[in-house]
């Protein structure tokens, strides 16, 4: 979906979506992007034990398992994210799963969970982690298998094969293209899920901060129960959220049709609300990572000052290319200044309605 340097995208366009996001992936893994990494005082923060460069990150799904966190992180990205991670190999949907919808700067994709499994993200891991490159905080996100029947057995085994390496952990129950996952968000299943996840992390020799992921289409009830549970589960930051199964009118009419999760600009205001009534009833007791919809650095300070600490962008790089990663940071940096913030922490929340 994306293509590592402005000139490697704009070729990248012209090819099948997904094609394109394997090359991204391929050139990225070679190391073929120039550094952009840029540091700015006032986006320096601390987020869930993390202390981070700036505040923006990748979401999980562009690089599926592992294999281009050398290249991601000559990115100006504050930190990263791989996966989604299931414990055994899996293909996925069948193709064509990837859509682009260029007049909307959006994409609708169904991939399903394709993943090389945890073995495999386990090798890639424990090279980086042996190696000498420097890395901003790495979050691995972790998924179910689609056959698997009760969903916190893969989350228990994604936790104890993968704990070891990351920087933080995510319990991914949000996306919409594996059958039934999204139902782990109701409280009779996410209790026991979270249940056993924070005993697994327990046994690990260090404690990564345990996000969970959950999707932008919840309904104000859905939203109330997922408080009430992280209540008495703790998890370290609360991602709001994935894709989403609506279509918004303002999307070309023929991709009403596709199946599949919308992310990119016309998912900004859906996944906005939802961030809004997270923020509204837990008031900063924890930490919102906003996701969806990301296409500049005013996007990315709204959902700031809606209540996120951290941000993430992935459908961006596919419509805009990678320079918009470094174009986001320096945006940032410059409308936390403007605002008369000496620090971006300060400006969390400061719109929440």
């Amino acid at each position: 979906m994306v293509c590592p340097g402005q000139m490697g995208f704009q070729l990248a366009k012209r090819i099948e979506a997904e094609k394109a996001h394997k090359l991204a992936v391929w050139g990225l893994s070679k190391g073929l992007i120039a550094t952009q990494q840029r540091h700015y005082p006032n986006l320096a923060c601390k987020v869930s034990g993390l202390t981070l460069d700036n505040p923006l990150g990748l979401a999980a799904g562009f690089d599926k398992d592992a294999d281009a966190v050398s290249g991601l992180a000559k990115m100006a990205f504050g930190f990263l994210e791989v996966g989604s991670i299931t414990p055994e190999p899996q293909p996925g949907n069948p193709r064509p799963r990837v859509f682009r919808i260029p007049e909307n700067g959006a994409v609708i994709n169904r991939y399903g969970f394709n993943s090389k499994g945890l073995d495999y993200a386990a090798g890639k891991l424990s090279q980086l982690r042996g190696s000498s490159l420097s890395l901003p905080p790495l979050g691995v996100n972790l998924g179910k298998n689609k056959e698997t029947e009760n969903a916190l057995d893969d989350y228990v085994l994604g936790v104890k094969g993968l704990g070891e390496y990351a920087d933080y952990l995510v319990v991914n129950v949000s996306s919409p293209n594996t059958p039934g996952l999204r139902g782990e968000q109701s409280p009779e299943k996410l209790i026991p899920l979270l249940d056993a996840v924070l005993t697994e992390r327990s046994k690990l020799k260090h404690l990564p901060p345990l996000w969970l992921k959950v999707a932008p289409d919840l309904t104000e009830e859905d939203v109330e129960g997922v408080v009430s549970v992280i209540a008495d589960y703790k998890v370290d930051a609360l991602v709001v959220g994935n894709t989403t199964l609506q279509r918004p009118d303002v999307l070309r009419k023929s991709a009403h049709r596709l199946a599949g999760g919308l992310s990119g600009q016309p998912l900004l205001p859906i996944a906005n609300l939802a961030l809004g009534r997270f923020y509204k009833l837990l008031q900063g007791s924890t930490p919102l990572v906003g996701v969806g919809g990301i296409t500049s650095a005013e996007d990315a300070y709204t959902k700031i000052k809606a209540g996120a600490s951290l941000v993430q962008l992935y459908t961006a790089m596919a419509v805009q290319g990678p320079k918009v990663v470094g174009d986001v940071v320096e945006g940032l940096s410059t409308l936390v200044q403007k605002d008369g913030f000496s620090s971006v922490n300060e400006a969390v929340g400061t719109a929440a309605i």
